[in-house]
């Protein structure tokens, strides 16, 4: 079971998707919060595997909560809710940190699925969505020499699977691109995390783009 914390600052609005995630295969519910310091809260007494972030929330928003949840030693992962896809407020949520997100009028099935992603430890990014976010907010150095020094300590076949990882591929799309099994996919990922100090792939392809690794124009 996948246990998944609800956060949202309109109680009709997280009661129906407690209700409506309850009824899904596989996700349990195990608590919910109004608003990011509440979420922090009970982040730490229940222990989700998932939160499903609202951003706009009083007292704390979703931006700072994630911040802090992914300051834990086991961080969960972070589905961010949006009613906006191409919105300032999701960039600073993927660059703190969120495994993906999906738009509030995503149909039951698909947010179910969404959250089953993100547990398995893929990003949920759509590539049109990433590269309309990035294009609107990033701000991208002009020399190349800036990528050579962030991934100076990755080898080459890092940089191609990183690459691939910035163009919202999963490990399985980049095993069958790049002839390698799903598993040395995986290896190779957490590596690039590891030698990056990042969280999770959601900051890698921030960095990636933000650093001129890839451009928008290239996906």
């Amino acid at each position: 079971m996948i246990r998944t914390l609800v956060v949202d600052d309109h109680a009709l609005v997280r009661g129906g998707l407690c209700a409506m995630l309850e009824a899904k295969e596989g996700i349990d519910v195990v608590g919910e919060a109004g608003d990011g310091a509440e979420a922090v809260e009970q982040a730490r007494l229940r222990r989700p595997d998932v939160v499903l972030m609202d951003i706009r929330m009083p007292r704390m928003d979703g931006i700072e909560a994630t911040r802090r949840l992914m300051a834990h030693e086991a961080p969960p992962r972070i589905l961010i809710l949006t009613t906006f896809d191409v919105d300032e407020y999701v960039y600073e949520a993927m660059r703190a940190g969120a495994a993906g997100f999906m738009l509030k009028d995503t149909a039951p099935a698909r947010l179910a699925e969404g959250i089953r992603t993100v547990a398995a430890g893929e990003a949920l990014l759509a590539p049109t969505i990433t590269r309309r976010l990035i294009e609107h907010f990033v701000r991208r150095p002009a020399p190349s020499v800036v990528a050579a020094e962030h991934f100076a300590d990755l080898t080459p076949r890092e940089l191609d699977i990183l690459r691939h990882v910035a163009r919202g591929l999963s490990n399985r799309e980049i095993a069958a691109v790049l002839f390698l099994s799903e598993a040395t996919v995986k290896t190779h990922v957490a590596r690039i995390l590891a030698k990056l100090g990042l969280r999770g792939r959601v900051q890698a392809v921030v960095l990636a783009y933000e650093s001129g690794l890839v451009e928008p124009a290239g996906q």
